[in-house]
């Protein structure tokens, strides 16, 4: 329970400085290359959102921060690759099951 409870402050207080520069982002039109571009704030809740996104519906509630990392950087790397193409097609050919 204090893991958790650890877990949930962490994600709070990494979110805060993101928040107050808000912003939106519309994963259809972002082109890779621009998003590559984003501050690491921006980058890291989109890597968050796409983490959260593509679990399964019924999985346990929990973080491999190893395949998160992996995950990260394979998008990383395809959009680097394909700064043209939507972060949201590239995103769920990587990621989508």
């Amino acid at each position: 329970m204090k893991q958790a409870l650890f877990a949930i402050s962490l994600a709070a207080t990494l979110l805060m400085p993101a928040a107050a520069s808000a912003q939106k982002l519309d994963l259809g039109k972002v082109k890779c290359g621009e998003w590559l571009k984003m501050s690491k704030d921006n980058i890291a809740m989109t890597l968050v959102w796409l983490d959260g996104y593509y679990q399964d519906e019924d999985a346990d509630p929990v973080i491999d921060f190893n395949e998160f990392g992996k995950n990260a950087e394979k998008l990383a790397a395809a959009c680097a690759l394909n700064q043209d193409k939507s972060l949201g097609v590239v995103a769920e050919q990587l990621l989508g099951k």
